[in-house]
């Protein structure tokens, strides 16, 4: 199996190192990371200008490279630029969870997104900021059970969230956003987000938010097709 390696972190982020280690097991791992950090990217490209991709030796026997750009390009220069084929994407170890609605502003899952425009099973792995240790311990498991039940049979997306303790698996759909931003205004005219929690202690653990945050390991697949189908169903159902 030929697998590509991305994050959102940064080529010499520590997740992505622990990915590359597992992955190794798996198959023919290459990576394709951007040189410095680019959280919050979602699935942004570069369409203006230039930018640097330049090969290193970061990862023991691991062709590598660093591109100086998001996520979603890193996926798009392997892919379309090199002309490279993989059969999987994993994007992360992310640092911190990507949950609920906020996975639309994701540099991790925006890779995937990209990858799954090309017809390439992708899977987004994230982890709790405080450590990497229990995705570390149970990412076999749950790679496992995405094989057992062939989950890429039914979705080409899949974003799986590491607690930092507990080892249950719960296939989940999205929550609602766990957090949003207040703004200070600055004398100089800029100005500077500040995180705020959402999260209100609920126990619905069919959803990824409340499954994650009470200690279970949140497996969620995604779509890559935005249609409200409920709308579109209404709007050309044929009246008379």
């Amino acid at each position: 199996m030929k697998i590509l390696l991305t994050n959102d972190d940064g080529i010499e982020a520590e997740g992505l190192k622990h990915l590359v280690n597992w992955a190794k097991r798996k198959g023919e791992v290459c990576v394709f990371a951007p040189k410095v950090q680019q959280s919050g990217k979602s699935h942004s490209i570069e369409i203006h200008g230039a930018y640097e991709v330049k090969k290193v030796d970061i990862f023991d026997g691991v062709e590598a490279y660093s591109v100086d750009s998001t996520p979603c390009d890193c996926v798009r220069i392997a892919t379309l630029g090199m002309k490279k084929k993989f059969d999987l994407v994993i994007s992360g170890i992310n640092c911190g969870f990507n949950l609920g609605t906020d996975i639309q502003y994701s540099g991790t899952v925006g890779a995937c997104f990209e990858a799954a425009k090309g017809n390439i099973n992708a899977l987004a792995v994230s982890a709790c900021f405080t450590s990497f240790n229990n995705a570390i311990k149970n990412l076999d498991r749950v790679y496992a059970e995405i094989e057992k039940r062939r989950m890429f049979d039914f979705t080409k997306i899949i974003n799986v969230n590491f607690p930092e303790a507990g080892d249950e698996i719960l296939i989940t759909r999205i929550g609602k956003p766990i957090y949003t931003d207040d703004f200070e205004f600055l004398p100089d005219g800029t100005v500077m987000p500040k995180l705020v929690c959402l999260y209100n202690g609920s126990r619905n653990l069919e959803v990824d938010t409340d499954a994650t945050m009470t200690g279970h390991i949140s497996v969620t697949p995604l779509s890559p097709d935005s249609t409200d189908f409920a709308a579109y169903d209404m709007l050309t159902k044929k009246v008379g």
